[in-house]
Protein backbone atom coordinates (compact mmCIF):
# COMPACT_ATOMS: atom_id res chain seq x y z
CA UNK A 1 0.00 0.00 0.00
CA UNK A 2 1.30 3.43 -0.73
CA UNK A 3 2.42 5.38 2.03
CA UNK A 4 -0.47 8.35 2.41
CA UNK A 5 2.37 10.72 4.32
CA UNK A 6 4.74 10.39 1.41
CA UNK A 7 3.00 9.61 -1.67
CA UNK A 8 2.53 12.98 -2.93
CA UNK A 9 6.05 14.02 -2.51
CA UNK A 10 7.63 15.72 -6.18
CA UNK A 11 10.13 14.48 -7.88
CA UNK A 12 13.93 14.36 -5.87
CA UNK A 13 15.72 17.35 -5.62
CA UNK A 14 18.48 18.30 -3.62
CA UNK A 15 17.18 19.19 0.17
CA UNK A 16 18.51 21.48 2.54
CA UNK A 17 20.11 19.93 5.54
CA UNK A 18 16.76 21.24 7.93
CA UNK A 19 14.49 20.20 5.29
CA UNK A 20 16.07 16.32 5.29
CA UNK A 21 16.25 16.02 8.60
CA UNK A 22 12.91 16.88 8.76
CA UNK A 23 11.92 14.39 5.68
CA UNK A 24 13.61 11.59 8.22
CA UNK A 25 11.89 12.25 11.58
CA UNK A 26 8.00 12.66 9.45
CA UNK A 27 9.59 9.00 8.13
CA UNK A 28 10.15 7.70 11.78
CA UNK A 29 6.85 9.08 12.58
CA UNK A 30 5.00 6.97 10.05
CA UNK A 31 7.34 3.87 11.47
CA UNK A 32 6.90 3.70 15.00
CA UNK A 33 5.41 7.56 16.65
CA UNK A 34 7.29 9.65 18.99
CA UNK A 35 4.94 11.53 20.80
CA UNK A 36 6.45 9.60 24.02
CA UNK A 37 9.78 10.12 23.35
CA UNK A 38 12.16 12.26 24.58
CA UNK A 39 14.37 14.04 22.05
CA UNK A 40 17.57 12.01 22.88
CA UNK A 41 15.33 9.35 21.84
CA UNK A 42 13.92 10.75 18.52
CA UNK A 43 17.61 11.55 18.11
CA UNK A 44 18.54 8.10 17.97
CA UNK A 45 15.28 6.92 15.88
CA UNK A 46 16.38 9.14 13.62
CA UNK A 47 20.31 8.65 12.99
CA UNK A 48 21.59 11.86 14.59
CA UNK A 49 22.42 14.14 17.65
CA UNK A 50 20.04 16.10 19.86
CA UNK A 51 22.02 18.75 19.39
CA UNK A 52 21.53 18.81 15.47
CA UNK A 53 17.88 18.78 16.18
CA UNK A 54 18.11 21.27 18.51
CA UNK A 55 19.97 23.64 16.34
CA UNK A 56 17.76 22.99 13.36
CA UNK A 57 14.14 23.12 15.07
CA UNK A 58 15.02 24.86 18.46
CA UNK A 59 13.59 22.17 21.11
CA UNK A 60 11.39 18.93 21.20
CA UNK A 61 8.30 21.21 20.83
CA UNK A 62 9.79 22.80 18.29
CA UNK A 63 10.66 20.02 16.18
CA UNK A 64 7.05 18.45 16.73
CA UNK A 65 5.28 21.79 15.45
CA UNK A 66 7.68 21.81 12.46
CA UNK A 67 6.98 17.91 12.07
CA UNK A 68 3.13 17.98 11.97
CA UNK A 69 2.89 21.50 9.82
CA UNK A 70 5.05 19.36 6.91
CA UNK A 71 2.23 16.58 7.06
CA UNK A 72 -0.46 18.65 7.06
CA UNK A 73 0.96 20.95 4.22
CA UNK A 74 1.35 17.31 2.42
CA UNK A 75 -2.27 16.54 3.07
CA UNK A 76 -3.26 19.60 1.19
CA UNK A 77 -1.67 18.98 -1.69
CA UNK A 78 -2.61 15.44 -1.76
CA UNK A 79 -6.04 17.02 -1.57
CA UNK A 80 -4.98 19.45 -4.70
CA UNK A 81 -4.03 16.66 -6.93
CA UNK A 82 -7.30 15.01 -6.04
CA UNK A 83 -9.04 18.29 -6.81
CA UNK A 84 -6.70 18.85 -10.12
CA UNK A 85 -8.12 14.84 -11.41
CA UNK A 86 -11.72 16.96 -12.05
CA UNK A 87 -13.43 13.73 -10.26
CA UNK A 88 -16.60 14.39 -9.09
CA UNK A 89 -16.87 16.46 -5.67
CA UNK A 90 -18.15 13.44 -3.93
CA UNK A 91 -15.77 11.02 -5.40
CA UNK A 92 -12.57 13.49 -4.41
CA UNK A 93 -14.56 13.66 -0.68
CA UNK A 94 -14.38 9.75 -0.45
CA UNK A 95 -10.75 9.49 -1.52
CA UNK A 96 -9.12 11.42 0.88
CA UNK A 97 -11.33 10.49 3.94
CA UNK A 98 -9.96 6.68 2.48
CA UNK A 99 -6.41 8.72 2.63
CA UNK A 100 -6.62 10.46 5.81
CA UNK A 101 -8.12 7.48 7.54
CA UNK A 102 -5.76 4.69 6.00
CA UNK A 103 -3.99 3.37 9.40
CA UNK A 104 -0.60 4.73 8.52
CA UNK A 105 -1.57 8.39 9.05
CA UNK A 106 -2.49 7.50 12.59
CA UNK A 107 0.66 8.41 14.59
CA UNK A 108 0.88 11.29 12.51
CA UNK A 109 -2.43 12.21 13.52
CA UNK A 110 -2.67 11.58 17.04
CA UNK A 111 0.44 14.13 17.16
CA UNK A 112 -1.78 16.65 15.47
CA UNK A 113 -4.39 16.79 17.94
CA UNK A 114 -1.43 16.92 20.63
CA UNK A 115 -0.03 19.96 19.02
CA UNK A 116 -3.79 21.36 18.54
CA UNK A 117 -4.68 20.32 22.39
CA UNK A 118 -0.99 23.33 23.11
CA UNK A 119 -2.43 25.73 20.23
CA UNK A 120 -5.53 25.63 22.49
CA UNK A 121 -3.17 26.75 25.70
CA UNK A 122 -1.92 29.51 23.00
CA UNK A 123 2.04 28.01 23.39
CA UNK A 124 4.06 30.44 21.39
CA UNK A 125 6.07 27.31 19.78
CA UNK A 126 2.70 26.51 18.35
CA UNK A 127 2.01 30.13 16.11
CA UNK A 128 2.66 28.86 12.66
CA UNK A 129 -0.02 25.40 13.19
CA UNK A 130 -1.95 28.36 14.45
CA UNK A 131 -1.65 30.24 11.54
CA UNK A 132 -2.43 27.76 9.34
CA UNK A 133 -4.06 24.54 10.62
CA UNK A 134 -8.19 26.41 10.20
CA UNK A 135 -7.06 29.12 7.49
CA UNK A 136 -4.75 27.01 5.06
CA UNK A 137 -7.74 24.48 5.10
CA UNK A 138 -10.10 26.88 4.40
CA UNK A 139 -8.20 27.98 1.14
CA UNK A 140 -7.86 24.69 0.19
CA UNK A 141 -11.56 23.69 0.51
CA UNK A 142 -13.38 26.93 -0.57
CA UNK A 143 -11.36 26.62 -3.87
CA UNK A 144 -12.09 22.66 -4.42
CA UNK A 145 -15.72 23.83 -3.89
CA UNK A 146 -16.21 26.89 -5.81
CA UNK A 147 -14.22 24.87 -8.80
CA UNK A 148 -17.83 22.63 -8.46
CA UNK A 149 -19.91 25.85 -9.07
CA UNK A 150 -20.68 26.49 -5.16
CA UNK A 151 -20.48 30.84 -4.91
CA UNK A 152 -17.56 31.80 -2.36
CA UNK A 153 -19.40 32.62 0.53
CA UNK A 154 -21.21 29.39 0.23
CA UNK A 155 -18.39 27.85 -0.48
CA UNK A 156 -16.78 28.65 2.21
CA UNK A 157 -19.39 28.11 4.99
CA UNK A 158 -19.11 24.43 3.16
CA UNK A 159 -15.51 24.17 3.56
CA UNK A 160 -15.83 25.35 7.59
CA UNK A 161 -18.17 22.73 8.16
CA UNK A 162 -16.18 19.75 6.38
CA UNK A 163 -12.98 20.77 8.13
CA UNK A 164 -14.57 20.38 11.34
CA UNK A 165 -16.76 17.04 10.54
CA UNK A 166 -13.70 15.61 8.72
CA UNK A 167 -11.57 16.32 11.87
CA UNK A 168 -14.20 15.18 14.33
CA UNK A 169 -14.35 11.74 12.61
CA UNK A 170 -10.86 11.49 12.44
CA UNK A 171 -10.42 12.29 16.45
CA UNK A 172 -13.45 9.29 16.47
CA UNK A 173 -11.34 7.05 14.54
CA UNK A 174 -8.35 7.40 16.95
CA UNK A 175 -10.25 6.48 19.95
CA UNK A 176 -12.88 3.73 18.54
CA UNK A 177 -11.07 2.29 15.51
CA UNK A 178 -15.14 1.49 14.07
CA UNK A 179 -13.99 2.50 10.59
CA UNK A 180 -16.85 0.77 9.19
CA UNK A 181 -19.22 2.89 11.04
CA UNK A 182 -17.23 5.75 10.06
CA UNK A 183 -17.43 5.41 6.90
CA UNK A 184 -20.46 5.06 6.37
CA UNK A 185 -21.41 8.52 8.73
CA UNK A 186 -18.88 10.15 6.04
CA UNK A 187 -21.99 9.73 3.59
CA UNK A 188 -24.13 12.37 5.44
CA UNK A 189 -22.10 14.72 3.88
CA UNK A 190 -23.27 14.06 0.53
CA UNK A 191 -25.93 16.83 0.16
CA UNK A 192 -22.83 19.25 1.56
CA UNK A 193 -21.04 17.53 -1.35
CA UNK A 194 -23.27 17.61 -3.71
CA UNK A 195 -23.07 21.04 -6.72
CA UNK A 196 -25.66 23.46 -7.37
CA UNK A 197 -27.53 22.32 -10.33
CA UNK A 198 -27.06 25.30 -13.00
CA UNK A 199 -30.42 25.19 -14.42
CA UNK A 200 -31.72 25.30 -10.88
CA UNK A 201 -29.56 28.98 -10.63
CA UNK A 202 -30.36 29.72 -13.86
CA UNK A 203 -34.71 29.33 -12.87
CA UNK A 204 -33.78 31.54 -10.14
CA UNK A 205 -32.34 34.19 -11.34
CA UNK A 206 -34.90 33.89 -14.51
CA UNK A 207 -37.92 34.03 -11.70
CA UNK A 208 -36.34 37.00 -10.04
CA UNK A 209 -35.82 38.78 -13.30
CA UNK A 210 -40.01 38.16 -14.19
CA UNK A 211 -40.62 39.91 -10.67
CA UNK A 212 -38.70 42.61 -11.50
CA UNK A 213 -41.00 45.89 -12.33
Amino acid sequence: MTDPITSSQPPWTPEAPRDALLRRCIDALARNGFSDLSLREIAEAVGTSHRMLIYHFGSRDGLLAAVVNAVEAEQRAALGELSASKADLLDISRAFWQRISDPSLAPAERLFFEVYAHALRGRPWTDTFRSTVIAAWERALIDLFTSHGFAPDDARRRARLTLAVARGLLLDLLITDERDVLDDTLELLVPIMTPPRPEAAASVTGSGAAQSP
